[in-house]
């Protein structure tokens, strides 16, 4: 049996692995990874607008992984819509790095719950075979918050050096054209964030479990070894 001390450093990192899980599951479900203003520049060159009027052609956009919405803003009121990633619009944008994030989330998911049962398996008994004990956890806390900091990079590719943004904004838009003003990363992009610090965490608590503190010797103890030295 594994002592208190580890036991109680190993139910805290299963705990950890469980609400990484959950931070990544919820990030991947939610459609506000990112957020923006869009200027409808079609209707704005059409009518010549200045400063004071270019409020009537800004607009929103917001999306995730999956799906999204906007608020077309040409001149006439806003006009909201909401789209899906899949099927259609995915083969406008970079497809191949828009699934490989999503498979990179898949990966550290599964292995976040490897994490968790391993972690639970280490706080019950200790493991004959070395990859299930601590260099296990340490292992698959590593893989998984390696598979999240590579899909929180990819997708900051897609949003910067491929214009992520102004791809979904145009997709279907035959008679305007419409332009990013400012885009933000919003709080289900900073959940994958959390989830990835959450791993490098737990790699903390299971260095810090495989130190031998040195045992604490009380008095009595000390009293009674003395005296069974002078009785051998």
């Amino acid at each position: 049996m594994p002592g208190c001390f580890k036991k109680t450093l190993c139910a805290l990192a299963s705990l950890v692995s469980f609400v990484s899980f959950i931070l990544t599951v919820v990030a991947m479900g939610t459609p506000k990874w990112m957020t923006g203003r869009i200027l409808c520049k079609t209707g704005a060159d059409l009518v010549n607008a200045t400063d004071p009027e270019l409020v009537k052609f800004i607009g929103e956009i917001y999306y995730g992984l999956f799906r999204g919405g906007k608020i077309r803003q040409c001149g006439l009121g806003g006009r909201r819509s909401k789209f899906t990633v899949f099927p259609h619009m995915v083969k406008k944008l970079n497809t191949g790095l828009h699934v490989m994030i999503i498979m990179f989330l898949c990966v550290a998911i599964f292995f976040s719950l490897v994490s968790f049962g391993f972690c639970i398996l280490n706080a019950i008994k200790v493991p004959y075979r070395a990859i299930k004990g601590p260099a296990g956890i340490c292992l698959w806390n590593f893989l998984a918050g390696g598979f999240i900091v590579l899909a929180v990079t990819s997708f900051m590719a897609a949003v910067k050096l491929h214009h992520l943004t102004e791809r979904i904004a145009n997709f279907r838009e035959n008679v305007f054209q419409f332009v990013i003003l400012e885009e933000q990363f919003e709080d289900c992009f900073w959940l994958c964030v959390a989830s990835a610090t959450a791993h490098a965490v737990n790699l903390l608590l299971i260095a810090i479990s495989c130190i031998n503190f040195p045992k604490i010797k009380t008095k009595t103890e000390e009293a009674n070894v003395t005296a069974e030295d002078i009785m051998y």
